[in-house]
């Protein structure tokens, strides 16, 4: 049975194109942005279900996002996309809301599983970086 919506953001189409193809199946409908404007913009418009985004940010603007996007919309589940393989990093994106994370290098794998756990009201963390 199909979710939802989700709301997949990334600045490179490329990738979002892929995140998509990924997600399709699971979701009645998904939607794509480009930028953090476009983000937050959707996410209040549109009210997803789950939000998939890269916010290929220094650490502490890519916390303030998703600790706004919590608080702002506490009931949306939020995946972050990361190149960075960093253990730290990850347990205070979690920290700041983030229901999961996933290395962009390991999405193929860890993406569908993610949004399995993350639906189901778990945290999921890229075993890569675990």
């Amino acid at each position: 049975m199909k979710q939802g919506k989700v709301l997949l953001a990334d600045n490179h189409q490329n990738m979002l194109e892929g995140v998509r193809n990924l997600l399709e199946d699971m979701f009645e409908t998904v939607f794509m942005v480009a930028d953090e404007a476009s983000l937050l913009e959707a996410a209040e418009k549109l009210r997803p279900d789950l939000i998939v985004a890269d916010l290929s940010l220094p650490v502490t603007t890519e916390l303030n996002i998703v600790r706004r996007l919590n608080t702002a919309f506490p009931q949306i589940r939020l995946i972050i996309l990361s190149i960075h393989d960093e253990q730290a990093a990850f347990g205070e994106c979690i920290e700041a809301g983030a229901s999961g994370v996933v290395l962009k290098r390991r999405a193929v794998d860890d993406l569908v599983p993610a949004v399995e756990s993350v639906l189901k009201g778990g945290t999921y963390v890229s075993q890569a970086a675990a």
